[in-house]
């Protein structure tokens, strides 16, 4: 009894902070509640936990996609979270010991991570906002992603958007670069949510998960 007291409370307490943290900062938090875990869990479940490499989560806000990715099988030396909000590192910081955290600049990634990724990333999770942002920037958040990652990298995204994919996959009037598949709708969150997955153009997974 004791224990779900303790989960209800967290839970209420990721709830006000996400609260107070979307009315101080909208355009940076972008929701008013974290994700529920059945979407954290359908966003887990696309990473390939074979793959060598670390795993980086941006947003993360207070960590339920973390714990899901965790639940996965990935060890927690292995995921890097990059988020900006100084309340939210703090936070992560005491609920996922061993997890790497770096206070940056999501949409500056490459020099967010460049002294903290040694070789290349294997898969790229983003719980941001991104719907918030103009197209240039998402598309620049896409090429970084995959700078990092290389050809055989995969970026999954979230979006409460529930048609069209939110990123873009070429710049105005360039070659298409990107490809992407979007899950059905996760109905058990609130709101609905679809899960993206992002893969080079001509990449052999490319029309697979």
């Amino acid at each position: 009894m004791q224990q779900v007291q303790r989960s209800e409370h967290a839970h209420l307490s990721d709830r006000l902070s996400f609260l107070r943290s979307w009315i101080e900062r909208p355009a940076i938090v972008g929701a008013v509640a974290p994700s529920g875990p059945a979407l954290a869990k359908t966003i887990a479940s696309y990473v390939d936990v074979a793959r060598e490499g670390p795993v980086v989560e941006l947003g993360p806000g207070t960590g339920p996609v973390t714990k899901a990715l965790l639940a996965r099988g990935i060890p927690a030396e292995r995921l890097i979270l990059v988020e900006y909000e100084t309340r939210f590192c703090h936070l992560l910081a005491e609920r996922y010991p061993g997890v790497k955290i770096v206070q940056g600049d999501a949409y500056d990634l490459v020099n967010t991570l460049r002294d903290h990724v040694r070789g290349q990333v294997a898969t790229v999770v983003s719980c941001l906002p991104i719907l918030m942002r103009p197209d240039r920037d998402r598309f620049t958040l896409l090429c970084q992603c995959f700078e990092l990652m290389g050809q055989d990298g995969l970026l999954v995204q979230f979006t409460y958007r529930l048609a069209g994919s939110p990123l873009p996959l070429h710049a105005n009037g360039s070659a298409q670069r990107f490809v992407c598949k979007g899950s059905a709708p996760v109905l058990r969150n609130l709101p609905p949510a679809r899960v993206w997955r992002y893969r080079c153009a001509g990449h052999a997974g490319a029309a697979g998960r």
